[in-house]
């Protein structure tokens, strides 16, 4: 699968693709690999409060909400990983929304 990420500021607008290389249930947490302008290895998973997410290779992690909250999850992502990974992330969570199950 490929998105389309966009990262839009008052004086430019920037686009890039994130592909999807695996996406997979591991019963309480799911494991994706996006190959972006990084490469990113996410942990994701839901907690009694929302949802988390884990960058092992980036030492980061954070809290998030629905995968369908696209604008939630890309500030904290964001805070996590820098903009464009933090987007790239977001972007991609939001769309598998309809594919995680919790």
């Amino acid at each position: 699968m490929v998105f389309k990420c966009v990262y839009e500021t008052k004086k430019k607008i920037e686009h890039w693709t994130a592909k999807l290389l695996y996406f997979r249930k591991f019963g309480t947490h799911y494991e994706l690999r996006i190959e972006s302008l990084s490469s990113i290895t996410v942990i994701f998973g839901k907690i009694s409060y929302g949802s988390f997410a884990c960058m092992p290779d980036f030492r980061a992690g954070c809290h998030l909400g629905n995968p369908e909250d696209k604008e939630w999850n890309t500030e904290k992502l964001s805070q996590a990983l820098g903009e464009i990974d933090g987007i790239t992330v977001a972007t991609v969570l939001y769309g598998l929304a309809d594919k995680i199950e919790f």
